[in-house]
């Protein structure tokens, strides 16, 4: 267990905040130590990771619903026990470099790095929405006292609603699907109170959306960004974070903008 903590919490992070989508993952096979590793020595702000179910209820680390396009296996992740997960190849597809990749679970993401780097947490469970991930998850948050260093987000509103009442205070990201972002945040989904965030589709961001989040107290952190003149765009319209692969191009297109307006307004 991490004995000392940084200092970023949700409050104080950069913003515009730049989570690393499932790490690094323009450089290092995703939703891998090895990826997350990297972000943090790229400067990113946050990592964001997806949390579900192994057949044994360990929480594990892992985007799809199966092994298939990331690993050298195949099955649903949730058929599988944490066992046989670990027997499996995270890192040759994307490189033989990283042929010692695992699928790591929660709690060894937490161990290695969790005092080092805010992290966002997605309770994954869409297909199986009341299942007890979120309070699995808590539970890894309590035990690795990370609860001033993660947000919780999740398509799933019932997810986001257990996870509010077993940690207050920890910020909630409430993802949306293409082309419902406005709908969303016009609806009763967005009141769970204080530190909440929208997390819409790039495409989804304008202005009058980022004007309506933030009149609702709701920031608004965009995924998933791969283009420079899409981050340059995000930036300009003021958005609170955004989730990308390619963490070291966003810190540079948020420098160029940042040394643009310093320019056009010297001393």
């Amino acid at each position: 267990m991490p004995e000392e903590k940084h200092s970023l919490n949700y409050s104080n992070l950069n913003r515009p905040i730049i989570f690393a989508h499932r790490g690094s993952s323009a450089y290092a096979p995703e939703s891998t130590l090895a990826a997350f590793k990297l972000a943090i020595q790229q400067h990113a702000d946050a990592i964001e990771l997806d949390a579900k179910l192994s057949a044994d209820g360990q929480v594990v680390v892992m985007h799809d619903e199966t092994v298939d396009r990331t690993t050298d296996g195949s099955g649903w992740v949730n058929s599988l026990s944490l066992a046989e997960l670990k027997r499996l190849d995270a890192g040759s597809k994307f490189s033989l470099t990283y042929q010692s990749e695992k699928i790591p679970t929660l709690a060894e993401v937490f161990e290695v790095i969790g005092n080092q780097i805010f992290i966002n947490v997605e309770l994954k469970n869409i297909s199986s929405p009341i299942d007890d991930l979120p309070d699995r998850v808590v539970s890894l948050v309590k035990q690795y006292r990370l609860e001033n260093s993660v947000i919780l987000s999740s398509y799933n509103p019932i997810a986001l609603i257990r996870a509010r009442f077993l940690l207050p205070k920890v910020p909630l990201g409430l993802i949306t699907f293409r082309g419902l972002a406005k709908a969303t945040l016009r609806s009763r989904m967005v009141r769970f109170g204080p530190l909440l965030a929208l997390h819409p589709a790039s495409m989804d961001v304008t202005p009058e959306l980022i004007h309506a989040a933030h009149q609702a107290k709701c920031r608004v952190h965009a995924y998933a960004v791969k283009q420079p003149d899409e981050m340059q765009r995000l930036f300009e319209l003021g958005v609170d974070g955004i989730f990308t692969v390619d963490p070291p191009l966003a810190l540079k297109v948020l420098a160029e903008i940042e040394a643009e307006q310093s320019g056009a307004n010297p001393g």
